[in-house]
C-alpha cells in the first residue's frame, strides 16, 4: 500500500495514538535573562498522562493531530472522523492503516455516532491491519516518535499538552514534513519470513497475504 501512487479519491491514512507523561512543576521556573540562563527546579511532580492521537498521510507532508485525557475506543471514534470529514470529506474511500489495538474499529463508530453516523464513516473507510507483532509497520509512529522528541521536557497538564501538539502539527505542516519510507516488501519477505511460508517444493506462497 505504501507503494501504491497518491490517489486523492482513494487516500491512505496511518493514525496512530501515544501516551505521555505529564510533569508538572513544583516552583515557577525562572524565564531567562540578560546575562543569566533560565532555571528550572529539579523537584517535579507527575500530573497522570495524556494521550496524543495522530493521523499521517506522509506522501502529502500532512499530519492531524489531537491530544485526550486516555486513548480508548471513544476516544479514537471523533479523532478518525477529523480526516474523514475534513481533509478527505470528497474522497471515495480512504484506507486507514491501522495496529491491532482493540480500540481501532468499527465498534467505537457505532459507541460514538450511532448506527446511521457509524455506516456511514465505515462505508468510506478501508482497515488495513498492520501484523500483530509489527505495529512498527505503521509509519504514523515514526510521526509519534518526530512528536515526542519535540515536546517540551515537562508538560504539566493536558490543556498545555493539546497546545503543543497543536502547534507541532502546525509547524510540520507548513514544512511539508514527510517520512521517507525505506522498508520494501523484499525486506519484508526476509525480515517478517514466518508471513511468507513456504510450500513444501520451496516456493513462496507471498501471494496470499497482503503487506501493508
Amino acid at each position: 500500500m505504501y507503494h501504491r501512487p497518491p490517489d486523492p479519491r482513494r487516500p491512505v491514512v496511518r493514525p496512530d495514538e501515544a501516551s505521555h507523561q505529564l510533569i508538572g512543576e513544583v516552583r515557577t521556573p525562572l524565564p531567562p535573562a540578560p546575562g543569566r540562563v533560565g532555571r528550572d527546579d529539579r523537584e517535579y511532580v507527575r500530573d497522570g498522562v495524556a494521550s496524543a492521537f495522530l493521523a499521517s498521510e506522509p506522501p502529502a507532508g500532512w499530519r492531524h493531530a489531537a491530544a485526550t485525557d486516555t486513548r480508548t475506543r471513544g476516544d479514537w471514534a471523533p479523532f478518525i472522523r477529523g480526516p474523514l470529514d475534513g481533509r478527505h470529506r470528497r474522497a471515495d474511500q480512504v484506507g486507514l492503516v491501522m495496529d491491532q489495538s482493540n480500540t481501532h474499529g468499527v465498534a467505537g463508530l457505532y459507541d460514538a455516532f450511532g448506527p446511521t453516523g457509524a455506516r456511514r464513516l465505515a462505508g468510506r473507510s478501508k482497515i488495513h491491519h498492520t501484523p500483530k507483532h509489527g505495529p512498527w509497520l505503521n509509519v504514523a509512529e515514526t510521526e509519534l516518535g518526530a512528536l515526542a522528541r519535540d515536546l517540551p521536557e515537562r508538560v504539566g497538564d493536558r490543556a498545555a499538552m493539546v497546545r503543543h501538539v497543536a502547534a507541532w502539527a502546525e509547524r510540520r505542516n507548513r514544512a511539508g514534513a514527510i517520512a521517507d519510507w525505506q522498508f520494501t516488501t523484499a525486506d519484508a519477505r526476509v525480515k517478517l519470513k514466518k508471513l511468507y511460508p513456504t510450500t513444501d517444493e520451496g516456493r513462496s506462497t507471498s501471494a496470499l497475504f497482503e503487506i501493508v
